[in-house]
Protein backbone atom coordinates (compact mmCIF):
# COMPACT_ATOMS: atom_id res chain seq x y z
CA UNK A 1 0.00 0.00 0.00
CA UNK A 2 1.41 3.37 -0.88
CA UNK A 3 1.40 6.64 1.49
CA UNK A 4 -1.01 8.26 -0.17
CA UNK A 5 -3.65 5.59 0.43
CA UNK A 6 -2.18 4.49 4.17
CA UNK A 7 -2.35 8.73 4.93
CA UNK A 8 -6.05 8.66 3.64
CA UNK A 9 -7.02 5.45 5.40
CA UNK A 10 -5.62 6.88 8.61
CA UNK A 11 -7.28 10.36 8.16
CA UNK A 12 -10.47 8.70 8.10
CA UNK A 13 -9.93 7.11 11.26
CA UNK A 14 -9.19 10.97 12.68
CA UNK A 15 -5.41 11.32 12.41
CA UNK A 16 -4.14 15.01 11.32
CA UNK A 17 -1.71 15.32 9.12
CA UNK A 18 1.14 15.81 11.89
CA UNK A 19 -0.16 12.38 13.55
CA UNK A 20 0.26 10.91 10.16
CA UNK A 21 3.88 11.96 9.57
CA UNK A 22 4.59 11.38 13.15
CA UNK A 23 3.17 7.67 12.86
CA UNK A 24 4.74 7.03 9.76
CA UNK A 25 8.09 7.90 10.65
CA UNK A 26 7.86 5.79 13.99
CA UNK A 27 6.48 2.88 11.91
CA UNK A 28 9.69 3.38 9.44
CA UNK A 29 11.97 3.34 12.05
CA UNK A 30 10.15 0.78 14.49
CA UNK A 31 11.71 2.19 17.87
CA UNK A 32 13.34 5.58 17.84
CA UNK A 33 14.03 8.38 20.26
CA UNK A 34 11.53 11.05 20.26
CA UNK A 35 14.56 13.51 19.31
CA UNK A 36 14.95 11.16 15.66
CA UNK A 37 11.21 11.37 15.15
CA UNK A 38 11.08 15.21 15.67
CA UNK A 39 13.22 15.63 13.03
CA UNK A 40 12.39 13.49 10.45
CA UNK A 41 8.86 14.62 11.00
CA UNK A 42 9.23 18.14 11.27
CA UNK A 43 8.00 18.91 14.58
CA UNK A 44 8.89 19.93 18.09
CA UNK A 45 9.90 16.66 20.11
CA UNK A 46 7.39 18.00 22.74
CA UNK A 47 4.72 17.90 20.27
CA UNK A 48 5.97 14.40 19.60
CA UNK A 49 5.82 13.41 23.14
CA UNK A 50 1.97 14.79 23.31
CA UNK A 51 1.29 12.92 20.32
CA UNK A 52 2.57 9.79 20.81
CA UNK A 53 0.54 9.66 24.06
CA UNK A 54 -2.42 9.87 22.26
CA UNK A 55 -1.02 7.26 19.70
CA UNK A 56 -0.22 5.08 22.51
CA UNK A 57 -4.10 5.32 24.18
CA UNK A 58 -5.22 4.34 20.79
CA UNK A 59 -3.14 1.43 20.53
CA UNK A 60 -1.18 2.23 17.58
CA UNK A 61 2.35 2.96 19.60
CA UNK A 62 3.93 2.56 22.81
CA UNK A 63 6.23 4.82 24.83
CA UNK A 64 9.04 3.50 26.83
CA UNK A 65 9.75 6.59 29.51
CA UNK A 66 11.10 4.45 31.69
CA UNK A 67 14.17 4.86 30.34
CA UNK A 68 16.76 8.01 29.28
CA UNK A 69 16.30 8.83 25.96
CA UNK A 70 12.63 8.05 25.68
CA UNK A 71 11.76 6.04 23.21
CA UNK A 72 8.53 5.28 20.99
CA UNK A 73 8.03 2.03 19.53
CA UNK A 74 5.35 0.86 16.86
CA UNK A 75 2.83 -1.48 18.10
CA UNK A 76 3.13 -4.26 15.32
CA UNK A 77 0.66 -3.81 12.10
CA UNK A 78 -1.19 -7.22 13.19
CA UNK A 79 -2.06 -5.89 16.62
CA UNK A 80 -3.32 -3.11 15.69
CA UNK A 81 -5.67 -4.28 13.04
CA UNK A 82 -6.90 -6.76 15.66
CA UNK A 83 -7.38 -4.33 17.87
CA UNK A 84 -9.60 -1.92 15.40
CA UNK A 85 -11.05 -5.01 14.85
CA UNK A 86 -12.11 -6.09 17.81
CA UNK A 87 -13.41 -2.49 19.05
CA UNK A 88 -15.41 -2.75 15.36
CA UNK A 89 -17.34 -5.97 16.55
CA UNK A 90 -17.64 -4.57 20.04
CA UNK A 91 -19.48 -1.59 18.60
CA UNK A 92 -21.89 -4.03 16.49
CA UNK A 93 -24.40 -5.22 19.41
CA UNK A 94 -25.15 -1.57 20.01
CA UNK A 95 -24.77 -0.50 16.36
CA UNK A 96 -27.64 -3.03 15.41
CA UNK A 97 -29.46 -2.08 18.35
CA UNK A 98 -30.30 1.30 17.87
CA UNK A 99 -30.65 0.75 14.25
CA UNK A 100 -33.30 -1.23 14.73
CA UNK A 101 -35.12 1.11 16.78
CA UNK A 102 -34.54 4.33 14.57
CA UNK A 103 -33.76 3.10 10.78
CA UNK A 104 -36.61 3.87 8.22
CA UNK A 105 -37.53 1.74 5.53
CA UNK A 106 -35.00 2.56 3.24
CA UNK A 107 -35.66 3.73 -0.41
CA UNK A 108 -32.21 3.17 -1.33
CA UNK A 109 -31.40 2.27 -4.98
CA UNK A 110 -27.69 0.95 -5.85
CA UNK A 111 -25.98 0.38 -9.38
CA UNK A 112 -24.01 -3.19 -9.18
CA UNK A 113 -21.19 -3.55 -11.75
CA UNK A 114 -20.51 -7.40 -11.55
CA UNK A 115 -22.55 -10.41 -12.08
CA UNK A 116 -20.80 -12.14 -9.42
CA UNK A 117 -22.44 -9.36 -7.05
CA UNK A 118 -25.88 -9.82 -8.63
CA UNK A 119 -26.08 -13.26 -8.10
CA UNK A 120 -24.51 -13.10 -4.59
CA UNK A 121 -27.36 -10.56 -3.79
CA UNK A 122 -30.22 -12.52 -5.36
CA UNK A 123 -28.95 -15.05 -3.34
CA UNK A 124 -29.23 -13.19 0.24
CA UNK A 125 -32.25 -11.68 -0.53
CA UNK A 126 -33.82 -15.37 -1.37
CA UNK A 127 -32.60 -16.30 2.46
CA UNK A 128 -33.83 -13.48 3.61
CA UNK A 129 -37.44 -13.70 2.41
CA UNK A 130 -40.56 -14.51 4.74
CA UNK A 131 -43.35 -14.88 2.64
CA UNK A 132 -42.67 -14.46 -1.29
CA UNK A 133 -40.13 -14.62 -4.04
CA UNK A 134 -40.92 -14.13 -7.91
CA UNK A 135 -37.58 -14.36 -9.48
CA UNK A 136 -35.97 -15.42 -13.20
CA UNK A 137 -32.91 -16.31 -13.63
CA UNK A 138 -30.85 -18.84 -16.49
CA UNK A 139 -30.52 -22.46 -15.99
CA UNK A 140 -27.28 -22.07 -16.82
CA UNK A 141 -26.93 -19.98 -13.21
CA UNK A 142 -29.80 -21.86 -11.33
CA UNK A 143 -27.32 -23.96 -9.64
CA UNK A 144 -25.95 -21.22 -7.70
CA UNK A 145 -28.89 -20.17 -5.89
CA UNK A 146 -30.67 -23.69 -5.96
CA UNK A 147 -29.76 -24.19 -2.13
CA UNK A 148 -31.51 -20.85 -1.02
CA UNK A 149 -34.69 -21.69 -3.45
CA UNK A 150 -34.98 -25.41 -2.03
CA UNK A 151 -34.82 -23.69 1.59
CA UNK A 152 -37.32 -21.03 1.45
CA UNK A 153 -39.35 -23.46 -0.33
CA UNK A 154 -39.59 -25.93 2.86
CA UNK A 155 -40.62 -22.49 5.24
CA UNK A 156 -43.12 -22.10 3.55
CA UNK A 157 -42.11 -18.84 1.11
CA UNK A 158 -43.99 -18.72 -2.01
CA UNK A 159 -41.75 -19.13 -4.77
CA UNK A 160 -42.20 -18.12 -8.28
CA UNK A 161 -40.02 -19.19 -10.86
CA UNK A 162 -38.93 -18.58 -14.55
CA UNK A 163 -35.90 -20.37 -15.97
CA UNK A 164 -35.01 -18.99 -18.66
CA UNK A 165 -32.47 -20.50 -22.08
CA UNK A 166 -34.06 -23.97 -21.01
CA UNK A 167 -36.35 -26.13 -23.09
CA UNK A 168 -39.57 -26.54 -20.86
CA UNK A 169 -39.65 -30.52 -22.25
CA UNK A 170 -35.87 -31.32 -20.85
CA UNK A 171 -35.26 -32.79 -17.69
CA UNK A 172 -34.76 -29.12 -15.43
CA UNK A 173 -34.26 -30.32 -11.99
CA UNK A 174 -36.63 -28.06 -10.83
CA UNK A 175 -38.24 -30.15 -8.17
CA UNK A 176 -38.44 -28.59 -4.44
CA UNK A 177 -36.82 -25.17 -5.73
CA UNK A 178 -39.95 -23.94 -6.33
CA UNK A 179 -43.76 -23.41 -5.40
CA UNK A 180 -44.32 -23.03 -8.90
CA UNK A 181 -41.66 -23.20 -11.64
CA UNK A 182 -41.97 -22.62 -15.37
CA UNK A 183 -39.22 -22.20 -18.40
CA UNK A 184 -38.65 -20.45 -21.43
CA UNK A 185 -36.25 -21.24 -23.94
CA UNK A 186 -35.56 -17.34 -24.82
CA UNK A 187 -33.71 -15.21 -22.62
CA UNK A 188 -35.50 -12.11 -20.50
CA UNK A 189 -33.86 -10.33 -17.45
CA UNK A 190 -33.07 -11.77 -14.66
CA UNK A 191 -35.01 -10.41 -11.99
CA UNK A 192 -35.89 -11.10 -8.40
CA UNK A 193 -38.66 -9.28 -5.94
CA UNK A 194 -38.47 -10.53 -2.44
CA UNK A 195 -41.30 -9.87 -0.07
CA UNK A 196 -42.95 -6.97 -2.12
CA UNK A 197 -40.04 -4.73 -0.61
CA UNK A 198 -36.81 -5.59 -2.48
CA UNK A 199 -35.69 -5.84 -5.87
CA UNK A 200 -33.31 -6.36 -8.41
CA UNK A 201 -32.97 -6.77 -12.31
CA UNK A 202 -30.39 -7.48 -14.44
CA UNK A 203 -29.92 -7.49 -18.44
CA UNK A 204 -29.82 -10.75 -20.11
CA UNK A 205 -25.80 -9.38 -21.28
CA UNK A 206 -24.33 -9.21 -17.88
CA UNK A 207 -25.37 -12.14 -16.28
CA UNK A 208 -24.48 -13.99 -19.81
CA UNK A 209 -21.10 -12.48 -20.46
CA UNK A 210 -18.94 -11.69 -16.96
CA UNK A 211 -17.45 -8.31 -18.65
CA UNK A 212 -20.60 -7.08 -20.85
CA UNK A 213 -20.03 -3.57 -19.35
CA UNK A 214 -23.61 -4.12 -18.71
CA UNK A 215 -25.30 -2.68 -15.05
CA UNK A 216 -27.89 -3.98 -12.76
CA UNK A 217 -30.13 -1.99 -10.36
CA UNK A 218 -31.05 -2.96 -6.48
CA UNK A 219 -33.66 -1.13 -4.64
CA UNK A 220 -35.42 -1.36 -1.78
CA UNK A 221 -38.78 0.29 -2.59
CA UNK A 222 -42.40 -0.87 -1.50
CA UNK A 223 -43.96 1.31 -4.01
CA UNK A 224 -41.71 0.29 -7.02
CA UNK A 225 -41.56 -3.03 -6.59
CA UNK A 226 -45.24 -3.58 -7.90
CA UNK A 227 -43.80 -2.44 -11.11
CA UNK A 228 -41.09 -5.19 -10.78
CA UNK A 229 -44.09 -7.68 -10.00
CA UNK A 230 -46.54 -6.42 -12.72
CA UNK A 231 -43.30 -6.80 -15.51
CA UNK A 232 -42.98 -10.30 -14.27
CA UNK A 233 -46.40 -11.31 -14.64
CA UNK A 234 -47.11 -9.17 -17.40
CA UNK A 235 -44.44 -9.75 -19.67
CA UNK A 236 -42.68 -12.81 -19.21
CA UNK A 237 -44.89 -15.24 -16.81
CA UNK A 238 -47.18 -16.08 -19.57
CA UNK A 239 -44.79 -16.31 -22.11
CA UNK A 240 -42.76 -19.09 -20.15
CA UNK A 241 -44.53 -22.94 -19.71
CA UNK A 242 -45.35 -24.28 -16.68
CA UNK A 243 -43.24 -27.11 -15.73
CA UNK A 244 -43.50 -28.12 -12.11
CA UNK A 245 -45.82 -27.65 -9.40
CA UNK A 246 -45.58 -28.16 -5.69
CA UNK A 247 -48.16 -30.17 -4.10
CA UNK A 248 -50.78 -28.13 -1.58
CA UNK A 249 -50.13 -27.47 1.41
CA UNK A 250 -51.89 -29.14 4.96
CA UNK A 251 -54.62 -27.63 6.23
CA UNK A 252 -55.73 -25.15 8.14
CA UNK A 253 -52.88 -22.88 7.42
CA UNK A 254 -53.07 -19.41 8.02
CA UNK A 255 -51.17 -17.12 5.32
CA UNK A 256 -50.12 -13.41 5.27
CA UNK A 257 -49.16 -13.49 1.86
CA UNK A 258 -52.42 -13.32 -0.29
CA UNK A 259 -50.69 -14.84 -3.26
CA UNK A 260 -49.84 -18.00 -1.43
CA UNK A 261 -53.30 -18.08 -0.03
CA UNK A 262 -54.87 -17.97 -3.88
CA UNK A 263 -52.49 -20.37 -4.73
CA UNK A 264 -53.31 -23.15 -2.25
CA UNK A 265 -56.92 -22.38 -2.68
CA UNK A 266 -56.16 -23.52 -6.42
CA UNK A 267 -54.50 -26.56 -6.03
CA UNK A 268 -56.94 -27.55 -3.05
CA UNK A 269 -60.45 -26.62 -4.91
CA UNK A 270 -59.44 -28.49 -7.94
CA UNK A 271 -59.03 -31.95 -6.50
CA UNK A 272 -62.51 -31.96 -5.27
CA UNK A 273 -62.42 -30.72 -1.74
CA UNK A 274 -64.51 -27.90 -0.36
CA UNK A 275 -62.62 -25.17 1.42
CA UNK A 276 -63.51 -22.08 3.75
CA UNK A 277 -61.62 -19.54 4.29
CA UNK A 278 -62.05 -16.82 7.31
CA UNK A 279 -60.50 -13.49 6.16
CA UNK A 280 -59.18 -10.71 8.21
CA UNK A 281 -59.07 -7.35 6.28
CA UNK A 282 -61.58 -4.34 5.63
CA UNK A 283 -63.71 -3.59 2.90
CA UNK A 284 -62.12 -1.83 -0.11
CA UNK A 285 -65.21 0.80 -0.48
CA UNK A 286 -63.64 2.62 2.53
CA UNK A 287 -67.15 2.02 4.33
CA UNK A 288 -67.29 0.41 7.97
CA UNK A 289 -67.53 -3.39 7.49
CA UNK A 290 -66.87 -6.44 9.14
CA UNK A 291 -62.94 -7.31 9.77
CA UNK A 292 -63.50 -10.62 9.48
CA UNK A 293 -65.31 -12.38 6.89
CA UNK A 294 -66.25 -15.83 7.04
CA UNK A 295 -67.36 -18.49 4.39
CA UNK A 296 -66.73 -21.00 1.54
CA UNK A 297 -64.57 -20.37 -1.03
CA UNK A 298 -66.50 -20.80 -4.14
CA UNK A 299 -64.25 -19.49 -6.37
CA UNK A 300 -60.68 -18.21 -7.23
CA UNK A 301 -59.81 -15.83 -9.95
CA UNK A 302 -55.62 -16.21 -10.84
CA UNK A 303 -52.99 -16.29 -13.25
CA UNK A 304 -50.51 -18.22 -10.70
CA UNK A 305 -50.95 -21.78 -12.60
CA UNK A 306 -52.43 -23.37 -15.25
CA UNK A 307 -55.06 -23.27 -16.38
CA UNK A 308 -55.20 -19.48 -15.49
CA UNK A 309 -58.72 -17.24 -15.80
CA UNK A 310 -57.08 -14.26 -14.25
CA UNK A 311 -58.73 -11.07 -16.09
CA UNK A 312 -55.22 -8.96 -15.80
CA UNK A 313 -51.78 -10.19 -15.07
CA UNK A 314 -51.94 -9.86 -11.31
CA UNK A 315 -54.91 -10.60 -10.12
CA UNK A 316 -55.47 -12.99 -7.43
CA UNK A 317 -58.60 -13.48 -5.67
CA UNK A 318 -61.11 -15.37 -3.41
CA UNK A 319 -64.65 -15.71 -3.99
CA UNK A 320 -66.07 -16.15 -0.42
CA UNK A 321 -69.69 -17.00 0.00
CA UNK A 322 -70.63 -16.11 3.98
CA UNK A 323 -73.82 -15.71 5.43
CA UNK A 324 -74.09 -11.66 4.33
CA UNK A 325 -73.67 -12.82 0.93
CA UNK A 326 -70.83 -13.10 -1.93
CA UNK A 327 -67.29 -11.34 -1.01
CA UNK A 328 -64.41 -10.81 -3.86
CA UNK A 329 -61.06 -10.61 -2.30
CA UNK A 330 -57.81 -8.94 -2.93
CA UNK A 331 -54.46 -8.92 -1.27
CA UNK A 332 -53.06 -6.03 -0.28
CA UNK A 333 -53.61 -2.82 -2.18
CA UNK A 334 -56.80 -4.29 -3.85
CA UNK A 335 -59.19 -1.93 -5.13
CA UNK A 336 -61.06 -3.92 -7.63
CA UNK A 337 -62.02 -6.46 -5.41
CA UNK A 338 -64.71 -5.73 -1.91
CA UNK A 339 -62.40 -6.85 0.68
CA UNK A 340 -58.61 -6.65 1.08
CA UNK A 341 -56.95 -8.80 2.79
CA UNK A 342 -54.32 -9.10 5.64
CA UNK A 343 -54.43 -12.31 6.51
CA UNK A 344 -56.49 -15.62 5.32
CA UNK A 345 -56.78 -18.89 7.17
CA UNK A 346 -57.54 -22.24 5.02
CA UNK A 347 -59.15 -24.96 6.49
CA UNK A 348 -61.13 -27.57 4.70
CA UNK A 349 -65.25 -28.10 5.19
CA UNK A 350 -66.65 -29.90 7.53
CA UNK A 351 -68.39 -32.78 5.39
Amino acid sequence: MDDPTLSRLLREFGFSDKEIDIYLTVLDHGEAKASVVADDAGVSKRYVYSVSEDLAERGFVSVNDHSVPTTIRAVPPEEVVDALTDTAEQMRPALESRYSRVAPQSDEFEVIKARVTVLKRITALIRETDEEVTLSVPHDHLSEVADELRDAVDRGVLVLLVVTGADPGADLGLDGLATVARAWEESMPTMITADRTRSIVAPPEMIARSNSGERAIAFTQRQLAPVMIGSFFGNYWPMAEQVYVADPHDLPETYDDFRQAVLQATLHLRTGRELVATVRGQPTDGDDGPGEIEGQVVAVRQGLVEPANNSFPVEAALVVETGAGRYSVGGDGAFVEDYEASEVVLDFAEQ
